[in-house]
C-alpha cells in the first residue's frame, strides 16, 4: 500500500509539472496570438510526438519527454542577408568553424518560419509587445504559484497548536525534558480545574490567539496567580491558575526556572487571509532566487557529496526526479489524508515559483534572453532617435547561438548532476 501510495505521490507530481508547462506556454501563446503573430506549433514536452492536433494555424500536440515546453512563432529572429554559397547551393556553410554553422543553421530554421509578404512575424512587434510575450510564460507560473498557496494556505490552512485543551499532562514534572515519576505531583492545570476542551481566551486580561502566545505567558510566571478567562460549553468563566516552577533543562543547576500549568494543545488547521498567499510566493521567489545565482557553486557542492557521501542541503537545488521523490515520500507518510494534500500543494506551488524565477535568468535560450534581446533592441532604436540617427536594424539573436549554445551544455551538465544525486544520495523529508 505504501508502495502504491508512492507511485500516485510521482505520477501526481509529473502531471502537477505537464500542467505547469502547458499554462507557461500559453502564457506565451496568447499574448502572441493577441499582438497577430503567427504561431505554428504549440507543444508539451520534447523529442517524438505522442498526439497533436491542428486548430486553425496552430499544431497542438504533446511530446515523449515532459521536461519542458515550447511554442514556435513566425520569424522570432529578423531576416539575415546570405553573403556566402556553396557549390551545392547551400548558403552560410563556408568556412568559420562549428559555431558559424550553428548560427546559420538557426538562421536557415528562423527562415523557414517566414512567408513572403507576411507582417505577423515576432521579431516586427514594438519592444514592450515582444517583452510581454516572454514575460507570460512566466508570470504564468507565478499565477499558478500563488493560487496554489492560496489553497494551500486560505483553503486548507496551516496547522496550528491552539488555545484549545486536547489533554492534561499526567504530572508536574521537575524539568521540561523529564517523563513523570512516581510521587510526582499532579499538573497544576487538574488542580485548579482545567478540563480538555477548554478553550483559553486570556490570561490576565492579554488575549491570546494561540498556544505559543499563551505558553510564553505561562512560561514567564513561574509561582505566580493568573487569571484564565476560558469558554467551556459555550460559556466563559474565570479559573486561577499558580503555575509550578520547574527547570527549563535537565541540569538543574545550569536550568532556568520556568511555568508549568501541564495542559496539550490541540492542532487544527487555522485558514489564514487570502494576502497570506502572495506573500508566501515573494518569499519563496526571494529563497529560489538566492539558490539560482549560486547555482553553479550549489551544483558543485552537490556532486562533492556523490564522493563524499555526506549529507545534501535540504534547501539546495533538486531535479526533477528528486521533486518527484519528495512528492512519493508525502503521499506514503502514515498521515491524515489532508496533511499529504497540503504537502503536494506546497511542493507543487514550490517547483511554480523555480519555474518563474529560472525563465527570468537574462541568459538564452531562456525567456529572459528574449527580454534581454528586446530590450537591447529597444535601446538602440531610442538612442538612434535621441540623436536624430536612421533606425537600426532589429538585433540579429543568431548571433549569441554560440552563448546559447554554452549555456544549453551547461543546463545539461548540472541537470544530469542532480539527477545522479537524486537517485544516489536523494534530500528526504523524513
Amino acid at each position: 500500500m505504501e508502495a502504491l501510495a508512492f507511485v500516485i505521490g510521482v505520477v501526481l507530481m509529473v502531471v502537477g509539472l505537464a500542467v505547469s508547462i502547458a499554462l507557461h506556454e500559453l502564457g506565451h501563446l496568447w499574448p502572441a496570438k493577441k499582438f497577430g503573430v503567427r504561431v505554428g506549433q504549440y507543444m508539451i514536452g520534447f523529442g517524438p510526438t505522442l498526439w497533436s492536433r491542428r486548430f486553425g494555424e496552430t499544431e497542438y500536440g504533446v511530446k515523449a519527454i515532459p521536461l519542458g515546453g515550447y511554442i514556435s512563432m513566425a520569424g522570432m529572429y529578423p531576416p539575415t542577408v546570405r553573403q556566402t554559397q556553396t557549390p551545392n547551393g547551400r548558403t552560410g556553410r563556408a568556412g568559420g568553424g562549428f559555431f558559424a554553422t550553428m548560427v546559420q543553421d538557426a538562421r536557415a530554421a528562423n527562415e523557414e518560419t517566414l512567408i513572403g509578404g507576411d507582417d505577423r512575424v515576432f521579431y516586427r512587434l514594438p519592444v514592450w509587445k515582444r517583452v510581454v510575450v516572454m514575460l507570460g510564460g512566466p508570470f504564468m507560473n507565478l499565477l499558478l504559484a500563488i493560487v496554489l498557496f492560496a489553497i494551500l494556505l486560505t483553503g486548507i490552512g496551516i496547522q496550528t497548536a491552539t488555545t484549545t485543551v486536547s489533554a492534561l499532562s499526567e504530572c508536574a514534572p521537575a524539568t521540561a525534558s523529564t517523563e513523570c515519576a512516581p510521587g510526582d505531583p499532579a499538573p497544576p492545570a487538574e488542580q485548579a480545574g482545567i478540563q480538555a476542551g477548554d478553550t483559553i481566551l486570556s490570561i490576565d486580561g492579554q488575549a491570546v490567539a494561540d498556544f505559543a502566545e499563551a505558553s510564553a505567558i505561562i512560561q514567564g510566571a513561574p509561582g505566580e496567580e493568573l487569571s484564565l478567562l476560558i469558554e467551556r460549553d459555550g460559556q466563559e468563566r474565570t479559573i486561577t491558575v499558580v503555575p509550578a516552577a520547574i527547570d527549563a533543562t535537565a541540569a538543574a543547576a545550569a536550568g532556568d526556572e520556568i511555568g508549568f500549568v501541564g495542559i496539550r494543545p490541540t492542532v487544527e488547521y487555522v485558514r489564514q487571509p487570502i494576502w497570506e498567499a502572495p506573500r508566501a510566493a515573494v518569499e519563496n521567489v526571494g529563497a529560489v532566487a538566492g539558490i539560482i545565482w549560486q547555482l553553479p557553486v550549489k551544483v558543485w557542492d552537490t556532486a562533492a557529496t556523490l564522493i563524499t557521501g555526506e549529507e545534501r542541503d535540504p534547501n539546495g537545488p533538486l531535479s526533477i526526479v528528486g521533486a518527484g521523490r519528495l512528492s512519493g515520500e508525502v503521499a506514503a507518510t502514515d498521515a491524515p489524508i489532508l496533511n499529504r494534500v497540503a504537502g503536494f500543494l506546497s511542493l507543487l506551488a514550490s517547483l511554480n515559483i523555480a519555474l518563474f524565477v529560472f525563465n527570468l535568468v537574462p541568459l538564452l535560450p531562456l525567456d529572459g534572453g528574449h527580454v534581454a534581446v528586446a530590450l537591447w533592441d529597444g535601446l538602440k532604436r531610442a538612442w538612434a532617435k535621441l540623436f536624430r540617427r536612421p533606425p537600426p536594424k532589429p538585433v540579429d539573436a543568431t548571433k549569441l547561438v554560440p552563448v546559447t549554445f554554452i549555456v544549453v551544455v551547461a543546463l545539461v551538465a548540472m541537470g544530469a548532476v542532480l539527477i545522479l544525486a537524486d537517485i544516489i544520495n536523494p534530500v528526504s523529508l523524513f
